[in-house]
């Protein structure tokens, strides 16, 4: 008799294998009624859908779904040659596509695009600040001093080319963007905010602004998530410890914080009317993160405990959460993207599919998506 880990893995990898021909060559973002949207290959969650893909192929050896991860990997090219419309999320775009297409096959092509979209990503460092510049102008008016939180999950990209390109200068970048998280967003309650101000021409920190958030004090739960995640990886990457007491130290908020079904209102601290707004997204990465946590320490109470917070967090998303309807193309319902604009407020987000997923085969072996 199957686990509730085993099946809620067998489901996920079903309902993708199920989505290669319902959503084939697009790029979703949010379902509603459990069907995805296409958000065309220029928006920042382009890579999860073929992340997917990869996962499954990972598991299973399914050549379809390779073929068409690739082909998605491929329709990319046009945003990484393009250029302009690139910005922070690099990582998120092409770590998923084209960076585990050349761990897993040896692409060279994918091997190229990485490369390519690390060289993007680093050239967005700001020296003055130490940090690396979030959005362009097109999107984000007079951003040029903003950076977010999301970036600490974008810095694998940088380590990776690190090592590929045998040159420590993505390595340094990454590490200082990392210290200046560690310096600027984290406070001392081990909240931290979504976005921080630079003066862009000394460096100077200037103010927290709210994003996603509720304001520039609040608690983003997916920007726990992201520091959580983020912070495991630098100090995988490093060994520094401040990392790793950082990773645990906003853990500890995240999961002190979480409902008895293990989901998170949208902001920990959102006004009382707005709590109705979870964000399962927000959970789904940060038991992600949590698992990377865990792989990285030794034996232990410590260890085993951010492995059972793991999968009590998976367990909730998977019984309370999970959509088993065989005509619904989504997984994990009631995420949340941008409440203070109104935009895709409790609903299905590609990217809590994918670090669910991402998890659940954690529990299995390591993946290195990440």
């Amino acid at each position: 008799m199957k686990n509730w880990t085993e099946e809620a893995l067998e489901n996920s990898l079903k309902k993708i294998e199920r989505n290669i021909e319902g959503i084939g060559e697009h790029f979703p973002h949010v379902a509603y009624d459990g069907i995805y949207n296409d958000q065309g290959p220029y928006f920042w969650v382009s890579g999860f859908w073929p992340g997917l893909l990869w996962l499954l192929y990972e598991e299973t050896g399914k050549k379809e779904a390779l073929k068409l991860s690739r082909k998605l990997e491929e329709d990319l090219d046009e945003v990484l040659d393009g250029f302009m419309t690139v910005h922070h999320d690099a990582g998120f775009m092409w770590l998923p596509s084209a960076v585990i297409d050349y761990k897993l096959t040896g692409n060279e092509a994918s091997r190229v695009r990485g490369l390519k979209a690390a060289s993007h990503l680093a050239g967005r460092f700001n020296p003055a600040g130490c940090f690396i510049r979030a959005w362009n102008d097109e999107v984000k008016p007079d951003s040029q001093g903003w950076t977010i939180i999301d970036s600490m999950m974008n810095l694998s990209l940088l380590f990776w080319a690190s090592r590929e390109y045998k040159d420590p200068r993505f390595r340094h970048i990454a590490a200082a963007h990392a210290d200046t998280v560690l310096r600027h967003f984290i406070r001392p309650d081990n909240t931290l905010a979504h976005i921080v101000s630079f003066d862009p021409e000394t460096g100077e920190k200037m103010e927290n602004l709210g994003g996603q958030g509720q304001d520039g004090n609040s608690a983003w739960a997916r920007g726990q998530a992201w520091a959580i995640y983020g912070m495991a990886i630098a100090y995988r990457e490093t060994g520094k410890e401040s990392y790793l007491n950082a990773c645990k130290n906003v853990a500890a908020y995240f999961l002190s914080h979480l409902r008895e079904d293990k989901a998170p209102v949208w902001d920990f601290r959102a006004a009382k009317d707005s709590r109705w707004a979870l964000d399962t997204s927000a959970s789904a990465c940060a038991a992600s993160g949590l698992l990377e946590l865990y792989s990285l320490m030794e034996d232990g109470p410590d260890r085993d405990f951010y492995y059972e917070q793991a999968l009590a967090v998976l367990k909730g998303l998977y019984d309370s959460y999970f959509d088993h309807r065989q005509e619904s193309q989504s997984m994990i319902q009631m995420g949340t993207v941008h409440f203070p604009a109104g935009k895709n407020i409790n609903v299905p987000i590609i990217y809590g599919d994918f670090f669910f997923t991402e998890a659940l085969i954690k529990l299995k072996h390591k993946t290195n998506i990440f």
